[in-house]
């Protein structure tokens, strides 16, 4: 059968049902927890998880928490706040720059930047970019862009020690943000839901010990088209279900494409799902709009970024087995 953007259509109503039966089943089951806390970060992912807790566990049973900075886009916490409301969600800001700022992430993030534009200071904004994958073969040499008080914009290239204390640094806020997360998750009993979607967890696109830290993880295996038609089909609110995907990460408005992605989720999607059934360049093309040659590139980079960010996936490594340790968690059998 011909190649098409009709491979991602799943049922909604059956999907959300599956996905609920299976959060019960490891809440309370595997994990023997009473409900579950779930960052919101007004995105569609978290969104959907705090959504499909609620209808499994009981909107009594779940915890969202919104966890603004200083860099945080300001409408995340009004559509944050706006999710709990709307399945009626009991929810809990937790502002976190005072606890970045005591551990240095802002300073570090000032002293790698300043590596590239030394006169970085009060009023300037910035972002990491990466160049397209579609005008050719690309090599993954980050760049700065930096906006003045005044307005003006450049993008440099950025120094390799000075772009891994960046992002050093800037991983803080995904760790802190966790910290609270099982906080609470330890006080109430509660279950840490993790909220990545395929692309994300098939990506590597996540922080080890930040975002990429949970208990359950109960749309890691929907592409992110699945992701906006369960959204819409449970009934997150529209602003969500319209706004584009972001990191809501640096002090300027980034997208999850310029930072790590090849594409547009949509294409990026299709080009997944057709990586891992060998579908050939030359069929997949067409329906995502791009050149045999970009799909070839888009494949490569999906491979590159599935092998290169394995370790973000392993749990720890023991110098030697703990075999009783290894026969209890041989028993505990979840879908994800």
């Amino acid at each position: 059968m011909a190649f098409s953007a009709d491979v991602l259509r799943v049922d909604p109503q059956e999907t959300i049902s599956l996905i609920t039966d299976s959060i019960r089943a490891i809440v309370h089951g595997s994990l023997r927890r009473r409900g579950a806390v779930v960052g919101l970060s007004g995105g569609i992912d978290s969104s959907l998880c705090a959504a499909l807790c609620a209808r499994a566990l009981g909107k009594e049973n779940v915890l969202a928490l919104c966890m603004p900075e200083r860099d945080s886009a300001s409408e995340s916490l009004t559509l944050g706040l706006l999710v709990a409301e709307t399945f009626g969600i009991t929810s809990v800001t937790e502002p976190i720059a005072q606890a970045l700022e005591g551990a240095g992430c802002y300073a570090r993030q000032l002293e790698a930047i300043r590596n590239v534009v030394p006169e970085y200071g009060e009023g300037w904004k910035n972002k990491v970019v990466l160049p397209s994958i579609l005008a050719g073969d690309r090599l993954n040499v980050p760049r700065l862009t930096v906006k003045s008080p005044t307005g003006e914009t450049t993008t440099e290239r950025i120094p390799v020690h000075a772009y891994l204390q960046l992002i050093a640094a800037t991983n803080f806020k995904q760790r802190v943000r966790k910290m609270f997360e099982y906080y609470h998750a330890d006080r109430m009993n509660y279950a840490v839901c993790g909220t990545p979607n395929r692309l994300e967890y098939d990506q590597g696109f996540f922080v080890k010990g930040g975002d990429g830290l949970a208990d359950f993880k109960p749309i890691a295996h929907l592409y992110k088209t699945q992701v906006y038609a369960l959204a819409r089909a449970i009934g997150v609110p529209e602003d969500i279900c319209r706004r584009p995907p972001t990191t809501d990460t640096f002090s300027l408005p980034q997208s999850q494409e310029e930072f790590y992605f090849a594409l547009p989720y949509d294409k990026l999607d299709l080009c997944l799902y057709a990586f891992n059934h060998s579908s050939p360049p030359t069929e997949v093309a067409p329906v995502v709009d791009l050149t045999p040659e970009q799909v070839e590139r888009v494949f490569k980079d999906i491979e590159t970024k599935r092998r290169t960010t394995l370790p973000l996936h392993l749990s720890p490594i023991l110098a030697d087995a703990v075999p009783e340790i290894a026969a209890l968690k041989s028993e505990v059998h979840t879908k994800f």
